[in-house]
């Protein structure tokens, strides 16, 4: 089992769009499909929901840990955390991190999620697998979403 999930695209578009679609808020929420309440801010809670189908029940927070423009953006979950009876809080978060780098034709966005080690075993595999399909799916919407 890993404890990580890695995703990269090759985006048409230069960095500083991408930085855009990632750490606006707004543009974040509709390719991600989340309402957010408030712009990111380091070092503070983004809370929301998630406006994906069969999704609206879940509510979004996760703590923007680094925002270094415009090739770095970090922040800490707690993945496929969907049950709304269940408190996630004593679980220790993942790190999601965006890098953005130029590419020839545009930017190549990686996006790692780190520390599914320290899940409780319960919840690690079925975590590990939403989120996997979860990214794959983020970064075909990112992807559409600059380029539109």
């Amino acid at each position: 089992m890993t404890d990580r999930i890695e995703k990269s695209v090759e985006l048409n578009a230069p960095v500083e769009r991408v930085w855009t679609a990632l750490t606006d808020h707004n543009e974040f929420g509709t390719w991600f499909r989340v309402k957010l309440d408030g712009p990111f801010v380091p070092g503070e809670v983004s809370r929301g929901h998630i406006t994906y189908p069969g999704y609206e029940h879940v509510r979004w927070e996760a703590t923007v840990k680094r925002m270094d423009e415009p090739h770095y953006f970090s922040f800490t979950w707690h993945p496929y955390a969907v049950d709304p009876d269940v408190d996630y809080s004593g679980e220790t978060p993942t790190l999601v991190e965006f890098r953005l780098a130029p590419t020839g034709s545009g930017t190549r966005l990686t996006v790692t999620e780190s520390g599914f080690g320290a899940l409780p075993p319960h919840r690690r595999s079925d975590a590990l697998r939403m989120n996997d399909g979860g990214w794959a799916e983020q970064m075909k919407n990112i992807e559409e979403h600059v380029a539109a």
